[in-house]
């Protein structure tokens, strides 16, 4: 018989993904799965501070470590920074932990792993970077899978190979808990026009960092012009950041003569997206953070992809609500502007139209006549 050691239960988890904002949002079920498995356990998650929103109000929290990513930037050419930075460390190795998870698979995150001490620091065994050179506990997940999956992979194949064996819910089937939670201050902060109009505005995401992912600012102005025409919702926000506002001017122009368009775009913190996103009726976004953030308030979402592998990092068993088109031979490369503008530009208004007013029917809208014009 083969005896095998098999650690105490852990008092204090360390679940490290800093970023970015999507894929922060796209982590919870490692939260939650970790919190069923070790209910009296104290999780705390490492997240960049400007996102630490995204998962403050998380019941299954202990506390967040909010990560200065910004003052520690180019710490190796500036003295204070790097004395932040080793200060940073520090406070990782005295937080005590005993486990320590890298969800993010990169060299930076394998360094926080590191650095806590933890006696079992949990990560990709293919993390990229040489991430893996900080974890005792490297896990083999398969590359092909979607993101949660392969995070719920990284649970399940630590669990089985050092804690007995044990298995996740997910693994026997479950559905791995995806619900986010708003801050009580940034739901009362909403916006006084969408608050009283909960349920009943759509939100646009228009923006994107890689210019490939976007859908053509104009014909996301004539969506709104028709569903507001269309009577299909009663307000619609436009969201982004205060950097993208030059990527909505044909949606910035219709706001400003149509009061029934909420221009958001650098006017709102993560916060306030969250609550933005809690509060609507309607997702219609490219592939962006608050896409994932309608995944886990379960709200119902128009996708918009262009060159993204949508079976590993769209949204969670959404496939049915993104439109996209790609043609045979086509290589999937995001930071291809000229070959994501091709895809997007195959996405028509009328598609998206209709995927709309799918979407609110199956949400029990009602979607009346025609009503005024814009």
């Amino acid at each position: 018989m083969t005896l095998r050691f098999v650690p105490p239960p852990p008092e204090k988890i360390l679940l490290i993904r800093p970023s970015a904002l999507g894929d922060v949002c796209r982590s919870v079920p490692v939260l939650a799965r970790l919190k069923r498995r070790w209910p009296e356990a104290r999780i705390d998650w490492l997240v960049q501070e400007e996102f630490a929103p995204a998962v403050a109000a998380h019941p299954d929290l202990g506390a967040v470590v909010p990560f200065p990513r910004r003052r520690l930037r180019g710490w190796w050419r500036r003295p204070r920074a790097a004395r932040e930075t080793v200060g940073f460390l520090g406070s990782l190795r005295a937080g005590g932990y005993d486990v320590a998870i890298d969800c993010q698979g990169l060299l930076r995150s394998g360094i926080f792993a590191r650095a806590t001490g933890a006696r079992e620091r949990v990560g990709f065994a293919a993390a990229r970077e040489l991430g893996w050179l900080g974890l005792n506990r490297r896990v083999d997940v398969p590359d092909d899978a979607h993101a949660v999956e392969r995070m719920m992979a990284l649970v399940d194949g630590w669990l089985e190979r050092w804690h007995s064996g044990a298995k996740s819910e997910e693994s026997d089937g479950a559905a791995p808990d995806m619900r986010l939670y708003v801050r009580d201050e940034d739901r009362t902060a909403l916006e006084p026009s969408l608050a009283s109009a909960r349920g009943r505005y759509a939100l646009v995401a228009p923006t994107s960092r890689w210019p490939g992912k976007r859908w053509p600012a104009e014909r996301f102005a004539l969506l709104c012009a028709h569903m507001l025409n269309e009577g299909m919702v009663e307000r619609i926000a436009v969201v982004g950041a205060g950097s993208e506002r030059d990527q909505c001017g044909p949606l910035l122009e219709l706001a400003a003569r149509e009061e029934r368009i909420v221009d958001l775009v650098g006017r709102t913190s993560v916060g306030g997206l969250m609550a933005a996103v809690e509060g609507s009726g309607l997702v219609i976004a490219n592939d962006s953070a608050a896409l994932h953030m309608a995944v886990g308030f379960d709200r119902p979402v128009v996708a918009l992809f262009g060159p993204t592998r949508v079976d590993r990092v769209g949204p969670w068993r959404r496939e049915a609500d993104v439109i996209q088109h790609i043609e045979t031979g086509e290589r999937m490369d995001h930071k291809s502007e000229a070959a994501g503008r091709r895809m997007m530009e195959r996405i028509s208004l009328e598609e998206v139209l209709e995927k709309t007013r799918t979407a609110l029917r199956r949400a029990g809208e009602r979607i009346p006549g025609e009503g005024a014009n814009v």
